[in-house]
């Protein structure tokens, strides 16, 4: 297991390397995200070949990790790809920092790589647990892994058909599941990494993932997800999301609130 992850960090050190010099051609440091949900990939398919897990469990790490990070790698390559401004994040960045911009961006890139690679232990856990069958925990998880794969792809579809119109310039969207959640697609990302989780749990030592889907929330509510989204949002399109923003519930998909 061990040899694996450090294989799967010089991968993900390099691929981050390589994007970072892609970033400086576009400065368009947005393609730090791509390689993140790269890694996640990069890491599911290394654990899922090298495991020493029966090969139904196996194939189930390799399935769930790969596909979610690859579906994840080509919704933001495709955006940031083809949108020429940079994300506001990153952005903010630049103006903050203002020297040895090359420099600093290059550590970042190389810090993604590494909690990428951390962050990946579930599935090197699940790659190893050495037990014949499936445990009910990771049926559980395989089928939870099919509700966010299923509700991140719909909701990114739904925000991505609603921004191609005209007429949506300077509006929240509020269609599908936007309608009951200002962020689904962060939600049902959460929900694949407690997928994730339950895929682990039954492995020896499978409690120590147990921080990770928390460890992902904290970065979802309160550091790069919804705190740097609505901001983003607020300074765009004020009068309209913030009236989004009382009607609607900010993460977990709800009702929507009375119109004030």
């Amino acid at each position: 297991m061990t040899g694996t992850f450090l294989l799967g960090l010089g991968a993900l050190c390099a691929l981050q390397a390589l994007l970072w010099l892609v970033q400086r051609r576009t400065r368009n440091a947005g393609w730090v995200d791509v390689g993140w949900a790269l890694g996640l990939a990069i890491m599911a398919l290394l654990a899922a070949s090298w495991g020493s897990a029966p090969a139904a469990r196996r194939w189930l790490v390799g399935i769930a990790g790969g596909l979610h990070g690859l579906r994840l790698a080509w919704h933001l390559g495709h955006r940031v790809a083809t949108d020429p401004a940079e994300d506001g994040r990153y952005a903010d960045l630049r103006r903050s920092w203002q020297t040895a911009l090359d420099a600093k961006f290059f550590l970042f890139f190389q810090a993604q790589a590494l909690l990428g690679a951390l962050l990946s232990l579930p599935f090197l856990l699940a790659a190893w647990n050495p037990a014949p069958a499936l445990h009910l925990l990771e049926l559980a998880g395989a089928a939870l892994w099919v509700v966010a794969w299923v509700g991140e792809s719909l909701a990114d579809r739904q925000l991505r058909r609603f921004k191609a119109r005209p007429e949506a310039r300077g509006l929240a969207c509020r269609e599908g599941l936007w309608r009951w959640s200002r962020h689904p697609n962060y939600f049902f990302e959460w929900l694949a990494w407690v997928a994730f989780l339950l895929l682990a749990l039954p492995a020896p030592w499978g409690w120590v993932a147990l921080p990770i889907p928390l460890l992902m929330l904290y970065f979802l509510l309160r550091v790069t997800g919804i705190p740097a989204t609505e901001a983003q949002a607020l300074r765009s399109r004020p009068e309209d999301y913030a009236r989004y923003q009382r009607e609607t519930s900010a993460f977990v998909p709800w009702f929507p609130r009375s119109k004030v």
